[in-house]
């Protein structure tokens, strides 16, 4: 790429710096750093929190600015160099320490930002920066290296590589609200009839529930009676976690199939299988065990904050898990998705990573036994088919959108590549990508 310019030829770099963590929280703009970034790039919707002190205006960030991290994370997690944009849901934030904001030498320079930021989620340069990457549990990019990274010129076909690459982020991010907002309808429905017992408020009122036909609202009790966990509808139980679900633990069959799917904690991810690659029984690690079988629900003993739970909605006759998962199981009196909504809620996470904080070891880890006593109020087997009826058709769209969103993704990675090869969209005039 010898003649051609590099990232310092576009940018200078503004170092985020340390903030006060008892403003952590308050009222302002939204604090952006290393936790804002997926690995391999990409901004991180969600995992960032607010701050109420002083936010000098150079370390502002606004919609469509990009930030890097060029220090404090492992090498492994292919974080060093990654980059992020701004999306138009943050409207403001203030960089952080581990973190640099990519300044624009010129207005011309800043019509190439979505160019550059492409450029950067390229897998060539990820392995430049891996190549380049110094230390070892912490490690590091130095700004000299980041800033040498060759920028080849702005051909043609790279150009319609980058629009095709915005239509996919957009189309992505696209899904990505849809889902936000399915989820909050689900849980708002959740919190009505389940936490608040909105329909039964209403029928002792002498209303009728907003938004609910005749025969759910004959399911529902006219009044509330006392219990162990207070006022809750007459005829409803009063139960724990370990009166209506268990953790099974049974050895998968290796003899039945040459290959399996094996699933670790790191391969789910708030609901989603991360992958489904076939490997032979040789080489899987110790912890290669468990079997697992639809309406399960895995649910990692590591971290709950971190999310990595999953609910089995398929044939996974040929799946193995790891032992560190807790694969639980419900009774006959709990519809397997609403157990599956109770331990995913945000309460509910908050209080086991409570627990497992609380748990002296290496890690913070939870088990069945210690989350067993976690309460709760149950409705008649009738009223919670009713309530996955309703909400049945917002899950199987946001299953939808994330299939779509998964495709999405595989033809921008396939994409990439090519920004930097300057090869051709199409390889014939037959040749067409899906519509975006």
């Amino acid at each position: 790429m010898a003649g051609e310019q590099t990232v310092r030829d576009y940018v200078t770099l503004i170092r985020g710096i340390t903030y006060k963590g008892n403003l952590v929280g308050k009222p302002g703009p939204a604090l952006l750093g290393l936790g804002s970034i997926h690995p391999g790039g990409g901004f991180r919707e969600g995992d960032y929190k607010t701050y109420g002190g002083d936010c000098p205006p150079k370390l502002m960030l606004t919609p469509g600015d990009l930030f890097v991290s060029l220090k404090g994370a492992t090498k492994d997690g292919k974080m060093i160099g990654s980059v992020a944009r701004v999306p138009t849901s943050v409207p403001s934030g203030r960089l952080t320490q581990d973190t640099v904001k990519l300044e624009f030498r010129s207005t011309e320079k800043a019509k190439a930002s979505s160019y550059l930021y492409w450029l950067l989620r390229t897998p060539q340069y990820r392995e430049y920066c891996d190549g380049r990457a110094m230390g070892s549990a912490v490690v590091a990019l130095s700004r000299d290296d980041f800033l040498d990274y060759p920028v080849p010129t702005i051909t043609a076909t790279r150009k319609s590589i980058v629009e095709v690459l915005e239509r996919i982020e957009d189309k992505i991010e696209l899904n990505r609200r849809m889902n936000a907002t399915l989820e909050a309808m689900a849980r708002a429905l959740f919190q009505s009839w389940f936490v608040d017992f909105d329909p039964v408020h209403a029928k002792l009122d002498g209303r009728q529930p907003v938004g609910m036909d005749g025969t759910t609202t004959a399911l529902f009790p006219e009044r509330l009676e006392d219990s162990p966990l207070g006022h809750i509808p007459k005829g409803w139980l009063a139960c724990t976690l370990g009166d209506v679900a268990k953790n099974v633990s049974i050895t998968f069959d290796f003899k039945r199939t040459p290959e399996v799917v094996f699933i670790n904690t790191g391969d789910v991810l708030e609901g989603d299988f991360l992958h489904s690659k076939r490997s032979l029984h040789a080489g899987l690690p110790g912890q290669a065990k468990k079997s697992i079988r639809p309406d399960d629900i895995l649910f990692s003993e590591i971290r709950p904050a971190n999310k990595r739970y999953a609910y089995v909605d398929f044939d996974s006759s040929d799946y193995v898990v790891s032992t560190k998962f807790m694969i639980i199981r419900g009774s006959q009196e709990i519809h397997p998705r609403l157990l599956y909504r109770i331990l995913t809620a945000k309460e509910t996470l908050d209080e086991f990573q409570v627990q497992a904080e609380s748990r002296s070891g290496t890690f913070p880890q939870i088990t069945f036994d210690s989350i067993s006593h976690l309460p709760i109020v149950l409705p008649p087997i009738e009223i919670q088919e009713a309530f996955q009826r309703e909400v049945g058709k917002m899950d199987a769209q946001i299953k939808v959108n994330k299939h779509q969103s998964r495709t999405l993704a595989t033809l921008r990675d396939t994409l990439l590549p090519k920004l930097l090869s300057g090869e051709h969209l199409f390889r014939n005039s037959q040749e067409r990508y899906p519509r975006i």
